[in-house]
């Protein structure tokens, strides 16, 4: 098969356990802490993100990797602040929260390139940063 400039469709959806004590909602942003755990997307530097959550995730009285949330990574439509105008197409989106987006680099992480803005939200290519990061996926059980 030739693989070169073939996209891989599935690799856009990701299963990930999430970190204990919190809770995901569905449609929000979702990133990687540095223990490779799930976590909802805020303004830290030390976040990776890993695209926008399918469903949702209840560990707020679980263990790391008690519960795992589905993710899905591309373009999607999310709230932003200010500092996004019209001119912004193609730059890098940071997190303000898991429904906000900033240009405001400082102390946030990228969250993906800035496809449209519009009246009603700011299209971002979510989950298109490289990922540094020890990731924790579920085990298949008899793997």
């Amino acid at each position: 098969m030739e693989r070169i400039g073939n996209e891989r469709t599935g690799a856009n959806n990701l299963v990930l356990q999430v970190a204990g004590g919190q809770v995901i909602e569905q449609g929000t942003m979702v990133a990687l802490n540095t223990d490779g755990y799930a976590v909802p997307a805020a303004k830290a530097a030390d976040l990776v993100i890993a695209g926008v959550a399918q469903s949702y995730a209840n560990n707020r009285q679980g263990a790391d990797g008690a519960e795992v949330v589905s993710v899905r990574r591309g373009a999607f439509v999310m709230a932003a602040d200010a500092t996004i105008k019209e001119t912004d197409l193609l730059k890098t989106a940071y997190m303000v929260n898991a429904t906000t987006l900033t240009l405001t680099a400082e102390g946030s992480s990228p969250v993906g390139a800035i496809l449209e803005v519009a009246a009603d939200g700011v299209t971002v290519q979510v989950g298109t940063m490289g990922m540094d990061i020890t990731v924790n996926v579920p085990v298949t059980p008899g793997a």
